[in-house]
């Protein structure tokens, strides 16, 4: 049971690799081409493990810009972990600090899309956390490989290959299967409207407040059902 739970994670994950390789691979030709040595572009996805800030941070050290602004940029960027940790942690309070540790590390957002998929239809399944660890370790795999391929390749590759389309299809591929129902729509299009005025945040606060927008509409669209 416990090996066919994290296995169903790995192969639930699969089909967002398809979108996720191609990200890499840019990735790794943009980390060179701003300056950084093969062995800073791999190490950075091994620390930070998270694409968006990556082609950020990639993009200010090209600027020369102070590393105290990278590394908060690259934590801003990151802020919606912040949104995505508070919606799984009901599922892992009961975990030993060290899963709860190398779980928040796998947490992206490709690996959350399929988790709290599966947490929300079976919120009672004890190996979840398992299914979690396949969905995660699937995609970092993949995340270092793709780098990698991007970094030793990427100049053997065509420069008319469109490899940025695949970055939208990989959110499209996530955000797709979960509207299916009134909630969720409202949520996503509130979101994504204020995601458009927003974008002129300093610090790419505007996913955050765009986020934050998107839940507060499912919070009143919610209490709205609740009322006798």
């Amino acid at each position: 049971m416990k090996l066919q739970t994290f296995f169903k994670g790995v192969r639930d994950e699969t089909p967002l690799l398809l979108a996720v390789m191609p990200f890499g691979v840019i990735y790794g030709i943009m980390a060179l081409e701003a300056g950084l040595t093969r062995f800073q572009a791999q190490s950075m996805s091994y620390i930070i493990f998270g694409g968006s800030s990556q082609f950020v941070a990639s993009k200010l050290f090209a600027e020369s810009t102070p590393w105290s602004i990278i590394v908060l940029t690259v934590v801003m960027v990151n802020l919606r972990h912040l949104l995505y940790s508070a919606s799984v942690a009901p599922y892992l309070k009961e975990l030993p600090l060290g899963w709860k540790a190398t779980l928040s590390y796998l947490l992206t957002d490709e690996a959350y899309a399929v988790t709290i998929n599966h947490y929300q239809k079976r919120p009672d399944d004890r190996y979840g956390h398992l299914y979690f660890l396949g969905a995660g370790l699937i995609l970092w795999l993949t995340w270092q490989m793709s780098t990698a391929a991007g970094i030793y390749l990427g100049k053997m590759l065509p420069s008319n290959w469109p490899l940025d389309f695949f970055l939208p299809l990989t959110f499209i591929a996530i955000l797709v299967p979960s509207l299916n129902n009134f909630p969720a729509i409202a949520v996503a299009l509130t979101a994504g409207i204020c995601s458009i005025f927003f974008y002129g945040f300093p610090y790419k606060l505007g996913l955050i407040a765009a986020a934050l927008a998107g839940m507060t509409t499912g919070f009143i669209i919610d209490m709205r059902r609740r009322r006798p």
